[in-house]
């Protein structure tokens, strides 16, 4: 009897089944392994080191001020106007003339006054001479006291209205208040005024003032004295300085500001000119070292101000960039204090770090930093 030696058909199908486990299982494997690789390699080619510039960080002495807008007074200044109608005889100055306090401007006809004082001083004369004879008629008892009573009287009341007229007199000729510089004037000899028409404007442009306003946490910090730096378009290369001499006693209820006044260093007649603008920078404390920073250097979000720090290591790969959150304080131009979140020493990017996340390669660069000036001005390119 022949035995049959011819594998079954049940271990033909495990050996069909393990032979195809292992194909998968190759097959799988490779696949794994492939995508393993590439993502190792397309890791390595995503992150290349991101070129930035960097700064150490160190103290630098700061001073604490405050930037603003402030406008010019003239420390005398008022519009010249007449109080009382009448016709001008004669304009006693030119626009842009310099005047002394006293000095004529202008002279209204006064005829009619004039000729009103005259009046009350014959009958003040008259009422003197009526009173001395009926002071001589008293002593005789030939007058009663009544009498001799209403004759001083009347000459009180002469005195009085002769007073008044001659006050009337003087305010037909307009004088200078102070001595000061005359604005432009459109009133020629001819022309009727009539009682508040202004004449012209009268400022003393040698003695100026500032006025500006502070913010009312910045109330502990005003003194007398301190320093206030004012440049002006109309001078852009020139600084010129101010000392503060008063604040108002009240904070602004709509603004809660502080209205603070200040006195310019004299000036040159017509360098500045009451009513302009200007930008104040006002020192207010005294100078320390601080921890500062470009502002380029700052993300400045809703959740927080953040920067870069660079680390190195002694692997000899490139150093990494690591996002720290810090509190900032004062600016000052392109500089901002730092509070808190950085030491000194440490390396900080300054440019570049869109591009950056935590972790991420850095090559530095030291071709272009970011201006980190503290009193910048614009440079045309």
């Amino acid at each position: 009897m022949t035995t049959d030696r011819t594998p079954s058909f049940k271990k033909r199908l495990i050996l069909m089944a393990v032979l195809m486990g292992l194909l998968v299982a190759g097959l799988v494997g490779f696949n794994l392994f492939k995508m393993t690789m590439m993502k190792k390699y397309l890791g390595q080619a995503a992150h290349p080191p991101q070129s930035v510039t960097t700064q150490i960080l160190r103290r630098t002495l700061w001073e604490p001020s405050f930037d603003t807008v402030g406008a010019l007074r003239a420390a005398r200044g008022v519009d010249i106007s007449v109080e009382v109608p009448g016709m001008v005889r004669h304009m006693a100055f030119q626009a842009g003339d310099r005047v002394q306090k006293g000095q004529t401007l202008v002279e209204m006809v006064d005829d009619a006054e004039r000729a009103a004082v005259a009046s009350q001083e014959a009958g003040l004369k008259l009422a003197r001479l009526t009173l001395t004879r009926d002071e001589a008629q008293f002593a005789l008892h030939a007058i009663s006291q009544a009498q001799l009573e209403a004759d001083r009287a009347d000459v009180d009341g002469r005195v009085a209205q002769l007073e008044q007229q001659r006050a009337l007199l003087a305010k037909k000729i307009i004088v200078a208040p102070f001595a000061g510089q005359m604005g432009i004037t459109t009133i020629n000899p001819g022309q009727y005024l009539n009682p508040g028409d202004k004449i012209a404007t009268l400022q003393t442009v040698d003695q100026l003032l500032v006025d500006f306003n502070v913010p009312q946490q910045y109330l502990s910090h005003l003194k007398n004295g301190q320093v206030v730096h004012l440049t002006f378009e109309a001078w852009p290369q020139r600084s010129f300085h101010a000392r503060v001499v008063a604040h108002n006693p009240q904070v602004d209820a709509a603004t809660r500001n502080i209205l603070v006044e200040a006195r310019l260093d004299p000036v040159k007649g017509g360098e500045l000119l009451p009513g302009t603008f200007g930008h104040i920078v006002w020192d207010y404390g005294q100078a320390e070292e601080r921890l500062t920073l470009p502002q380029a250097a700052i993300a400045f979000n809703p959740y927080g101000s953040t920067v870069f720090v660079v680390h190195h290591d002694s692997s000899g790969t490139h150093p990494k960039a690591q996002q720290v959150f810090i509190t900032t304080g004062d600016t000052r131009g392109d500089q901002v204090v730092v509070l808190t979140g950085l030491k000194e020493g440490e390396e900080v990017v300054t440019s570049g770090q869109l591009k950056l996340t935590s972790g991420s390669p850095v090559a530095i660069s030291h071709d272009a930093s970011p201006p980190g000036d503290s009193a910048p001005t614009p440079q045309e390119q």
